[in-house]
């Protein structure tokens, strides 16, 4: 009879960091990357903003892999449907770390955004550490089912935006409406849906709104 068991050990992970942070930083980014992504290469869509008021941390999903079965590229996922309660532990704990070991503790002006697979990551980390921050952009991704109402309440002055592309094949079938319903009633307060004609791809163009 086969029975799975569980151990506990210490790991290390990279990230990635984009400009200096000094005294002309404004704005602090905490930016997660979607499926199929390396931290390193995420922070390209953060180039075109001012590098001295813009610091980008790039935390990296620690499960790599071969992308289209070559083995030349090597992509990521934060989470799968295998063991993800305990996963989600294991990612939260690295971004405890990166917290941390950046001291975004007192920063005023963070903002956190999720792309695709990014945005389960970015709002399960807010909800469940109660990250306080500027602004939460999600962006071409959905919320996970398991968050609710009340474990935003804590953002008073948090601005809320959902951004995705009006031709977005995972957003087909009716998907982005009931997204938008259920956003609305997760962010009663401060919510703005932005839409830019494209598919399931990043907008540098809207994210510069934040800078």
């Amino acid at each position: 009879m086969s029975k799975e068991k569980s151990v506990s050990y210490s790991i290390s992970n990279t990230y990635s960091t984009l400009n200096q942070k000094t005294h002309k930083t404004k704005n602090v980014w905490l930016v997660f990357h979607g499926i199929g992504y390396l931290s390193r290469y995420f922070l390209k869509y953060f180039k075109h903003l001012n590098a001295d008021e813009n610091y980008i941390i790039a935390p990296q999903a620690q499960s790599k892999y071969y992308l289209n079965g070559e083995y030349r590229h090597v992509g990521s996922s934060w989470l799968t449907k295998e063991n993800t309660e305990t996963e989600i532990e294991n990612m939260l704990k690295y971004l405890d770390a990166v917290f941390e070991a950046e001291n975004l503790f007192e920063v005023e002006n963070l903002n956190i955004l999720g792309y695709s697979q990014g945005v389960s990551v970015a709002t399960r980390f807010v909800a469940r550490r109660k990250i306080e921050c500027k602004n939460l952009i999600m962006h071409s991704g959905k919320v996970p089912q398991e968050l609710e109402t009340e474990d935003f309440k804590f953002l008073d002055n948090t601005h809320f935006t959902f951004i995705y592309g009006t031709e977005d094949k995972y957003l087909e079938n009716g998907i982005i409406k009931v997204e938008e319903k259920r956003l609305h009633n997760l962010f009663p307060n401060n919510l703005r849906i932005e839409s830019f004609k494209g598919g399931h791809e990043v907008n540098t163009e809207l994210i510069s709104k934040f800078a």
